[in-house]
């Protein structure tokens, strides 16, 4: 857990994902050597922030998206959510502007419900604020801000070890509209003929699904996937015996609607571990759905 908890330390919301960028690919470099294959790495600026790494011959691409919710200081010690963090007065947030850092407290207006800041200054404008990292674990369970998707990242990073095809992409931008899968994916296709992906992403406990049963295949959310597709992956599961649950939703999205509008035929599916309070400084998950998590990603990399 330790690579979890310096993940979801480096701040990295969506627009400024280059910090954590910096640390997936310092931390590629210095642990592939123990993996059991090499990938090639491919991080330059046709891609922005975002990192591919392509091992042997790729029939499949695991996406897991860099960013996360926060806050942009406008202007009066006004606020703007970036993605859809939930907002309570009195959240610890902190950052960094030309003035120095920052350790502020979230403050709500009772009568418009605006959102701003306690400080003891003004904070420059534009300045990116995110929830403070209090990261709890106890023998059954991980809590912290950003485990969305910082537990979808350390997932594809885990994946890397014993990975011998496939791809890991991630990307940037996911919690506020997206926009880079779009051209990961058409180079992934255009590049590597890959056209089948999984999404390595975190959704939530609700009345269906539940904490400790294993990761969730989502059938459906606001995009439905195709019925084929995800019936391959749900006989793969079957058959591993590795604990899982079947999540159906009417709303919610990842970088699959990417995938679905892309110009190429891909097949998609969401795999990941549910959460409870979502988008909060206190997401918690049940250490057992990431076990079933990797796991299950390491079989349906091998099989699909």
């Amino acid at each position: 857990m330790q690579l979890l908890h310096s993940l979801c330390r480096v701040a990295a919301p969506a627009g400024h994902e280059a910090p954590l960028s910096r640390f997936v690919l310092d931390y590629v470099r210095q642990h592939q050597g123990t993996w059991r294959h090499q990938p090639q790495i491919i991080a330059d600026e046709r891609f922005q922030d975002c990192i591919l790494l392509v091992f042997g011959e790729p029939r499949t691409a695991v996406f897991a998206h860099l960013d996360s919710i926060g806050f942009t200081v406008r202007y009066g010690r006004q606020l703007v959510r970036i993605g859809g963090p939930q907002a309570e007065a009195g959240y610890r947030l902190v950052g960094n502007d030309s003035q120095g850092e920052i350790d502020c407290t979230l403050t709500i207006d009772e009568e418009t419900g605006e959102l701003g800041y306690a400080f003891h200054r003004d904070i420059d404008r534009g300045t990116e604020l995110t929830f403070y990292c209090d990261f709890r674990e106890t023998e059954t369970t991980v809590q912290s801000c950003y485990l969305d998707n910082r537990l979808g990242v350390w997932n594809a990073l885990r994946l890397c070890e014993t990975l011998e095809h496939g791809i890991i992409a991630f990307s940037c931008w996911e919690e506020h509209g997206g926009g880079s899968v779009a051209y990961l994916a058409k180079f992934i296709y255009e590049t590597y003929g890959v056209r089948q992906a999984l999404i390595s992403d975190i959704t939530w406990i609700t009345e269906g699904v539940h904490a400790g049963q294993g990761c969730a295949i989502s059938l459906r959310d606001s995009l439905i996937p195709r019925r084929a597709y995800v019936d391959r992956i749900r006989a793969i599961a079957a058959a591993s015996g590795i604990p899982h649950q079947l999540e159906v939703e009417g709303s919610g999205g990842s970088d699959a609607k990417e995938l679905q509008h892309a110009a190429a035929p891909w097949d998609w599916c969401f795999v990941g571990a549910p959460e409870d309070h979502v988008h909060s400084p206190d997401e918690l998950v049940d250490k057992r759905d990431i076990d079933s998590m990797l796991a299950l990603y390491q079989v349906l990399m091998r099989e699909l």
